[in-house]
């Protein structure tokens, strides 16, 4: 066996998409070699990805697929040939799809099922070399490359249109030292590579697979390997930081577009002007990283720094005219962000409220004045329910669009929210105002903080509400994969906030006020069932996420399913149940209930009679039932839903005894009647925590 190499050079790679382009160009061969019987289930492979090259090694790799035997079904007879005998149209177009001629049909094998003879191809496939193999390989592992945005070209010296992520220049292909003869985006195989763009002169010949790395290495003066690349960067970030005394905060995102831009990365420490400190160090973090690629550097008490660091594609003895170009380049963009800041703080955001009048939000839904008015009146109202000040809710829900008319946020959409705390706080808002302009975004991202306080939250759950509600007022539902308003995100800032933070909103009134704005306002009809099952539905993955099946989570939805805190602490009080003895019984007779008050169409309004009960078993049941109904709706008030489900466990022998010695279907209708009202009254205390009916019996053991 042998190890395969394949390089592909282009020019200069989407950074943000590189690791994954890489990826899938490696696992894409590697997929097709393996259907090909090139390689084993189990092969050792390593990819490559640098800003101009996608590249993979593969070890134990055959030089010729073994034969192979193929029985392959068909067609049934009757289709695949005529009452004489004579192959079908539809069998020779078959037969052609595999590359036979007319002549193997009278090599196929009639084989039954049992119901109809079907028509089966036995024949020995000859193995082919990989150079035939590869070639399907990365032909099909091109065709299928997650590429974000397609660029049209026509290679050197040919007139074919290829269509490809970015121009490429060369194809190396060895299996060992040999070239492996292969064809793709109009280039040919061959075992010349090249190294740095500036470190590196001319050609760099690939002797032997095995030496690639070590050959561009030496040679190529790059590091090719990723994962190499990253973690070089990173150590050389921590040991640059920890000279200049200050601290390297993480930014993986950062990290891995840094790793994407430089085949030799070497960082280097500079500086910009302290005077630039004087505004929100936000406005300077993220001018350094999303325009210049910088790492922002931070001091022990987490205070930015005027010192950052760069990494750059070039290693030099005398960095100094890299540094002071950098140096040089970001001093305008940070006078940029200065000016923004000084300009925007002199106008009070209340002017830049009413100037929202003329920005719209959608054209259905009115502009953002329109909703920062219904943002005001929701707010006011979930925040008389949670007892928060709602003359400062009031001012946060006014002031909270404002930012997005300022020069800052406009050159950085990323800090909506941010800004507005800030100006806020330089105009004398109250603090507590100025902290809900920024956390009523929150959360803003699955590990996100929620709002930590009760202006905050009521600011951050009218906006959600609104959002979700307005769009799908408007008929706009996401489908699939699509959600450009970001609903789905939005709920679950809904879900996280009625479950993480300490107040106690029904989610069904919550969506009753919200949806109470938009008829009043704009006329709109909502189906308000249609988003609580979508909020509902984000809510059971939310659940699943926190490692709860979702027969608990059935269960418990099924009882309540409108006060979500309450959720969790009734699927730990399950949890604990399960673990019991009389879990897998109660859960069982609870599913056995169910079924025969379904059958008969029993609602809670029939009562039990105790004259009518003819055996000691019913009265011992109902005896049970009115013993245990106060201590159970007592523990469930005060939220002891594990006590409520051992009380419960108590009556399992009565059960037991009722469906062992009753018959439930009597011959007799107002005795019928009455066991069946009993069995209600059982299943409505049984099903005070959660639907026990839900429980899968293997969960319960």
């Amino acid at each position: 066996m042998a190890t395969l190499l394949v390089e592909l050079l282009t020019e200069e790679l989407p950074p943000k998409a590189l690791r994954t382009l890489g990826s899938s160009f490696g696992s894409g061969i590697v997929s097709s070699l393996r259907k090909q019987n090139f390689v084993s289930e189990d092969v050792r492979y390593e990819t490559f990805a640098t800003p101009r090259r996608l590249a993979i090694i593969i070890n134990d790799v055959l030089g010729v697929s073994p034969e192979e035997t193929i029985n392959q079904k068909l067609m049934p007879k009757n289709v695949g040939f005529t009452d004489n005998g004579a192959p079908t149209e539809a069998l020779l177009k078959k037969l052609k799809s595999l590359g036979l001629d007319e002549s193997s049909a009278q090599k196929t094998e009639l084989k039954s099922d049992g119901k109809m003879e079907f028509i089966y191809l036995r024949q020995k496939k000859v193995g082919v070399t990989i150079d035939d193999g590869l070639q399907i390989a990365i032909d099909l592992s091109i065709s299928k490359l997650p590429i974000p945005k397609v660029m049209s070209y026509q290679p050197q010296d040919n007139l074919e249109t290829v269509n490809f992520v970015r121009p490429a220049h060369r194809l190396v292909a060895l299996l060992d030292e040999r070239i492996v003869a292969i064809k793709t985006l109009g280039l040919n195989s061959g075992n010349q590579s090249i190294g740095h763009r500036f470190h590196s002169k001319g050609d760099i010949t690939i002797q032997h697979a095995n030496e690639y790395e070590s050959t561009l290495e030496e040679a190529g003066r790059i590091m090719p390997d990723y994962n190499k690349r990253k973690a070089f960067i990173l150590d050389q970030l921590k040991q640059k930081a920890n000279q200049q005394d200050l601290e390297l905060q993480n930014d993986e995102d950062l990290l891995d577009e840094v790793t994407s831009l430089v085949e030799l990365p070497e960082v280097y420490v500079a500086r910009f002007d302290k005077d630039f400190l004087s505004i929100p160090e936000e406005c300077l973090v993220l001018t350094m990283k999303t325009n210049q690629k910088y790492f922002p550097l931070f001091d022990r008490n987490g205070n930015l720094a005027e010192t950052f660091l760069l990494v750059s594609n070039m290693k030099l003895d005398d960095p100094s005219n890299i540094v002071e170009g950098n140096e040089k380049v970001i001093r305008p963009r940070l006078a940029d962000a200065q000016f923004f800041y000084r300009s925007d703080i002199r106008t009070p955001l209340i002017v830049l409220t009413e100037k929202l009048k003329h920005v719209i939000y959608h054209n259905q839904l009115g502009s953002q004045l329109d909703r920062v008015t219904r943002l005001r009146s929701l707010s006011i109202q979930i925040a008389n329910h949670m007892g928060a000040d709602r003359d400062k809710v009031s001012r946060a829900a006014q002031l909270c669009k404002a930012d997005l008319l300022s020069d800052m946020v406009g050159e950085f959409p990323e800090l909506q929210g941010t800004m507005g705390r800030y100006y806020a706080l330089a105009q004398g808002e109250s603090p507590d105002v100025a902290d809900a302009l920024e956390q009523y975004y929150r959360p803003r991202f699955a590990t996100d903080n929620i709002p930590n306080s009760e202006i905050s939250a009521a600011l951050a759950l009218a906006d959600k509400l609104d959002v979700i509600v307005g769009i799908f007022g408007i008929g706009l539902i996401p489908s699939g994969e699509k959600d450009p308003f970001g609903l789905r995100r939005q709920a679950i800032g809904i879900i996280r906030i009625l479950t993480e933070y300490p107040v106690e909103l029904d989610l069904h009134e919550l969506i009753n006020w919200t949806t109470e704005k938009f008829s009043k306002e704009l006329k709109l009809s909502v189906d308000k069932s249609q988003i609580k099952i979508f909020i509902m539905d984000r809510f059971k993955g939310y659940l699943k996420d926190k490692g709860y099946s979702i027969d608990k989570i059935e269960a418990i939805l099924a009882t309540e399913s409108n006060q979500l805190h309450l959720v969790q602490p009734r699927l730990v009080a399950i949890n604990e149940f399960l673990q019991t003895d009389h879990a897998a019984a109660l859960a069982t007779a609870n599913k056995r209930i169910k079924n025969i008050l379904k059958k008969n169409n029993v609602d809670g309004s029939c009562e039990v009679e105790p004259k009518l009960f003819n055996t000691k078993e019913e009265a011992s049941l109902y005896e049970a039932i009115q013993s245990l109904s106060p201590t159970v709706t007592k523990a469930i008030t005060q939220r002891r839903y594990t006590d409520a489900l051992k009380a419960l466990s108590t009556a399992r022998s009565e059960v037991d005894s009722f469906f062992d010695k009753v018959m439930v279907m009597s011959n007799d209708a107002a005795e019928r009647k009455n066991r069946l009202a009993l069995l209600n009254q059982l299943s409505i205390l049984l099903n005070c925590v959660g639907d026990l009916s839900e429980l899968s019996i293997a969960t319960t053991k």
